[in-house]
């Protein structure tokens, strides 16, 4: 296969990422916005052995699951991956991307449960987080392009809520009025470098990220137009970085934060508190999560945040733990506490994960014990999967954004996988001390290729 080349396959099947997998001329050619069964003419961008990645160039036969994107920029935007494909299919999609990871990478062979779905394929999203740049001179809001910091311009976005649209325009308004420029990485030139929006039950957390302190009553005008009950932060972060957030904030209007409640547990929300991005889905997962968390038990939140999971918990079982190890986030979870009287019930320890498992399940003797744990997107370290294991907990859930660091994960935990020197290898067999119960996707993320995966393991007696 000879790159800038165009070359016509039929689709076998789809990586990952949502690519087709497409085999010609010796060469397995990964291609986006494709769908199984499809015969499609594509350009090799890049070659690499007999490994190629290309570009749809048009589809000759398509699949009866096709459908056609709405969004304007699909395709550019490095969002969704997967807006041309039926949301049923898609549901489907997420199951078998779950299935292989856990198969090929952690070496488990287990029935995936169906893909729970979300009842909304589109505006379900309750936070926007837009980069600001510069476009021939003017003041952009976009989406960054797949692979890339260069900006893909939008004026609205079907995966976020209606009030998306309404925060943009009103952005580039006060850009435009007050000639105010957006940042550009290359040159390290500009002032307007983001904007986050939350919706909190109903209010907003505004969020607007500039280089320097700049007068922002414009803009507060521009957005009293369309919204009553909001608070607007100013965070300047002149770091030449893509971190988000500085730690120099302003307050503007408002508290900062908003109180709210949710699954019965009491909250302040700020633009940099954590949660998940859709309510609908969010609900059904903890839902299932307290399901599993039996009452009389003792359960331990490892990663456990601002302590919104762990509170939920202690209410359930009647004793939880929650370990994190940002403190800032721990003297949130403490907060939490106070305002929805755990005081008896919810303990948070700030410090590493897997230096206080043993140190909790000491003050648990004669309980069931439970883990629960929701890690970053990299999945555990190897240390907190040693530690679990070795602790002897009763049952383990495990709430994953990452399929690949799931089926490690699963993998070490129940001895399909042995990590040796640092390296892993495959057992051909599970010989580990939990097996597992059950494994469930679910959508939190419709028309992208992404899926939040609960599995629930048990102690083998």
């Amino acid at each position: 296969m000879q790159k800038n080349s165009i070359y016509e396959g039929a689709v076998e099947a789809l990586g990952t990422d949502g690519e087709g997998i497409i085999k010609s001329e010796g060469t397995t050619a990964f291609v986006p916005f494709c769908l199984v069964g499809e015969r499609v003419k594509f350009k090799a961008l890049k070659v690499n052995g007999n490994i190629a990645y290309g570009k749809l160039e048009e589809v000759l036969t398509p699949a009866y699951s096709r459908v056609n994107p709405p969004c304007p920029v699909f395709g550019k935007c490095g969002g969704c991956a997967i807006q041309h494909m039926d949301y049923a299919e898609q549901l489907v999609f997420k199951r078998q991307t779950v299935q292989n990871s856990l198969f090929k990478i952690g070496g488990v062979s287990f029935n995936v449960g169906d893909t729970v779905p979300c009842e909304s394929q589109y505006r379900y999203r309750n936070k926007l987080a837009l980069p600001i740049g510069e476009i021939n001179g003017e003041t952009v809001c976009g989406f960054y392009s797949l692979h890339s910091h260069r900006i893909v311009p939008v004026k609205d976005c079907l995966i976020q809520s209606e009030w998306a649209k309404t925060v943009i325009a009103a952005i580039e308004n006060f850009a435009k009025a007050k000639h105010i420029s957006g940042y550009n990485e290359q040159t390290r030139k500009g002032i307007l470098r983001r904007v986050v929006v939350r919706e909190v039950k109903g209010k907003y957390i505004f969020a607007l990220v500039t280089t320097k302190i700049i007068d922002v009553s414009y803009l507060l005008k521009e957005l009293e137009k369309s919204f009553e009950d909001f608070t607007f932060l100013l965070n300047v972060n002149a770091a030449q970085n893509n971190v988000i957030f500085s730690k120099e904030w302003r307050i503007c209007r408002g508290n900062g934060y908003f109180e709210a409640e949710d699954c019965n547990i009491k909250y302040k929300a700020g633009a940099n508190t954590f949660l998940q991005i859709n309510d609908n889905v969010r609900a059904k997962l903890y839902a299932r999560v307290l399901e599993e968390a039996e009452e009389g038990a003792a359960a331990l939140d490892l990663y456990s945040g601002g302590g919104m999971l762990t509170a939920m918990l202690a209410k359930k079982c009647g004793l939880a733990y929650g370990v994190e190890i940002v403190e800032e986030a721990s003297r949130c979870a403490d907060e939490l506490k106070a305002a929805n009287g755990l005081e008896e019930k919810m303990f948070n320890i700030c410090g590493k994960v897997e230096e206080n498992i043993d140190k909790v399940f000491s003050l648990t003797l004669g309980k069931r014990r439970i883990i629960v744990c929701d890690p970053p997107r990299k999945g555990m370290e190897r240390s907190v999967v040693k530690a679990i294991v070795q602790s002897g907990a009763d049952k383990i859930i495990l709430v994953s954004c990452n399929p690949s660091t799931l089926a490690r994960d699963l993998g070490l935990l129940t001895g399909t996988l042995e990590d040796i020197n640092g390296a892993l290898f495959k057992m051909g067999g599970e010989n580990g001390i939990y097996k597992i119960e059950s494994i469930t996707p679910f959508d939190m993320f419709p028309q992208t290729k992404h899926v939040e995966t609960l599995a629930v393991l048990s102690k083998k007696v």
